[in-house]
C-alpha cells in the first residue's frame, strides 16, 4: 500500500469544507491513517515549500499556508498519491476537470483549497514535516 500527504489549505478550512473533503476521499475507500488540524509554523512551511525559495511566488505561498489552520493527513491506498491528485483536479481550477475538488470548491489558484503529493518521494518528506511516525496509525 502507497501513503500519500494532504492538506485541506487554510481556505478549504474556513469555508467549511473538511468533512465534504474527507468524505470523497473515503467513500473511495481510501484510508485516513493520520489527521489534524494545526497552524502551520514559519519553519514547517519553508520547509514545505522549499524547493520554490527565489522565485516569485514563494513569499505568497508561505503567507497563504500560514494564515490560517490546515487539516493535514496521510492517505493510505493502491496508487493513492497520482488517485489522489487526480480526484483534486488541476491546481487551477478553472482548467480543472468537473467534479474534482478543485473544480468544485476552489475559486482561484492562489487559493485552491489542498494540496496533495506529486511522488511517493515528497510524500514522506512532507510527512515527515507534519508527522511523527508515532503519529501514523496501521
Amino acid at each position: 500500500m502507497e501513503r500519500t500527504f494532504v492538506a485541506i489549505k487554510p481556505d478549504g478550512v474556513k469555508r467549511g469544507l473538511v468533512g465534504e473533503i474527507l468524505q470523497i476521499f473515503e467513500k473511495r475507500a481510501y484510508r485516513i491513517v493520520a489527521l489534524k488540524i494545526l497552524n502551520v509554523t514559519d519553519e514547517q512551511a519553508q520547509k514545505h515549500y522549499e524547493e520554490h525559495i527565489g522565485k516569485p511566488f514563494y513569499p505568497g505561498l508561505i503567507d497563504y499556508i500560514t494564515s490560517g489552520p490546515i487539516v493535514a493527513m496521510v492517505l493510505e491506498g493502491e496508487n493513492i498519491v497520482n488517485e489522489a491528485r487526480r480526484i483534486m483536479g488541476s491546481t487551477d481550477p478553472n482548467k480543472a476537470e468537473i467534479g474534482t475538488i478543485r473544480a468544485t470548491y476552489a475559486q482561484i489558484m492562489q487559493r485552491n483549497i489542498i494540496h496533495g503529493s506529486d511522488s511517493v518521494e515528497s510524500a514522506k518528506r512532507e510527512m515527515s514535516i507534519y508527522f511523527d511516525e508515532s503519529e501514523l496509525c496501521e
